[in-house]
């Protein structure tokens, strides 16, 4: 599933927030040497240090590491806005750098699932035979997902969430904690289903899923206000 060898050379975190806390802690779970922590936010506010790593900002680690000496590990989350997840994603793989897969030990991983650059998928997640994840996807703490699920780069299936069988899902998509996509559904690119929300059709693109059975609501892309 993961090609690369996770403990044959050290690691640099990108981004310093809350889900950075999180991968941190599977890395070292995972027994990777992780040197610094780039988060040009913390240098701003004179922070030189975060949970013992060394702060740096990004043109530091671009002049201090070459692609080919570190891999990288996306620590910015998917919360308000896919983006700024997938700019930092996108700018350093353009430049030649790696995000190999993070897989927390405390999961069930299918040996045939297609795990793609940067996925992460945290502790207690299931991702079940014949599963395609694309790059940059984030499967959050005890999500599960069905055989035969394919889910677009860039999204995120949040904690709790469940996919049954054979649900396809585009890029840039948010499944909210807790909410069910039943078998055999396909949503569109940057759809998002609220939180708890249980989705019994198929929708396209740019759609917004909320409640029990979801119906759809006016369109606001997650980090914005109408």
């Amino acid at each position: 599933m993961n090609r690369h060898n996770l403990q044959s050379k050290p690691w640099v975190l990108l981004g310093a927030g809350g889900h950075a806390n999180v991968v941190l802690a599977l890395l070292r779970e995972l027994q990777c040497e992780v040197v610094c922590v780039s988060d040009p936010s913390l240098l701003a506010q004179s922070v030189p240090v975060w949970q013992g790593l060394p702060v740096f900002d990004d043109a530091t680690v671009l002049a201090k590491y070459l692609p080919t000496t570190v891999f990288l590990a996306n620590g910015v989350g998917f919360v308000q806005t896919p983006e700024p997840r997938q700019r930092v994603f996108d700018t350093y793989a353009e430049l030649g750098y790696v995000f190999p897969a993070l897989v927390h030990p405390f999961t069930w991983v299918a040996k045939d699932a297609l795990v793609g650059e940067g996925v992460q998928i945290m502790a207690g997640a299931v991702v079940q035979a014949g599963t395609q994840l694309g790059a940059n996807t984030l499967v959050n703490t005890g999500a599960r997902i069905d055989h035969g699920c394919q889910i677009g780069p860039h999204s995120h299936v949040a904690c709790g969430a469940i996919l049954c069988g054979t649900v396809h899902l585009g890029t840039h998509t948010f499944i909210g904690a807790g909410a069910v996509v039943i078998q055999g559904i396909s949503l569109g690119d940057h759809c998002t289903v609220g939180a708890g929300s249980v989705v019994l059709h198929s929708h396209g693109n740019h759609q917004g899923l909320v409640g029990s059975p979801a119906r759809v609501i006016p369109y606001t892309p997650k980090g914005t206000t109408t």
